[in-house]
């Protein structure tokens, strides 16, 4: 999994509430088990018009936000079922932290899993930060994970708080794999003593 550390990037702005994983990314895309490739069907119903061409009032259509790598939404961001897809096709589009006043528990968690940020804030705070990604390309948002702050592009910065176990993973890029990888050695002694004790097993 790819490491969390500082991002500057241009925020696209989707001020919707209960923005939940199918309008993220529709069931008929969940036939695949990769990770890669979903993200050009993210927001698929918004995103594309009837007959396939590209709805070009859709925030992540218009030319200063093709390049988004962070989303400021609304309130129960991430709610319905709890399909990882959504968070792989998040991530597949690039887009690397998702700020809002709240999630789905499990979407919440399942971003940290797949190298995503997200970020819950008060709503005056998103509520700024969602003015600031209406400016476009010329505002770039950084979020430090480290420091756990937001810093706009006029420089005003904000903190977040994040749980201290899921930041230790974003900041190694340790999914559940590679936490059971950092104890491989300890696996492999156990493997070992165990085939000592009990060989007939």
């Amino acid at each position: 999994m790819d490491k969390f550390t500082t991002l500057t990037g241009i925020a696209a702005p989707l001020p919707l509430i209960n923005v939940d994983t199918d309008m993220i990314i529709p069931k008929q895309f969940l036939k695949t088990i990769k990770r890669s490739g979903l993200g050009v069907n993210l927001f698929d119903e918004m995103r594309y018009n009837d007959d396939g061409s590209e709805n070009e009032n859709f925030v992540l259509n218009k030319d200063a936000y093709r390049e988004a790598e962070i989303l400021i939404g609304g309130d129960n961001f991430g709610c319905g079922s709890s399909r990882e897809h959504a968070p792989w096709a998040i991530k597949d589009f690039g887009i690397r932290c998702v700020i809002a006043p709240s999630f789905a528990d499990i979407f919440y968690n399942n971003c940290f899993k797949n190298g995503i940020l997200p970020i819950a804030l008060p709503q005056e705070q998103v509520d700024l930060l969602m003015t600031e990604a209406e400016k476009g390309a010329n505002a770039r948002i950084t979020v430090d994970l480290e420091g756990q702050t937001i810093t706009t592009s006029e420089g005003e910065t904000m903190s977040f708080e994040v749980d201290a176990f899921k930041k230790h993973c974003l900041l190694n890029g340790l999914d559940d794999i590679g936490l059971t990888m950092e104890n491989v050695s300890s696996i492999d002694r156990f493997e070992s003593d165990a085939a000592q004790s009990r060989p007939w097993v």
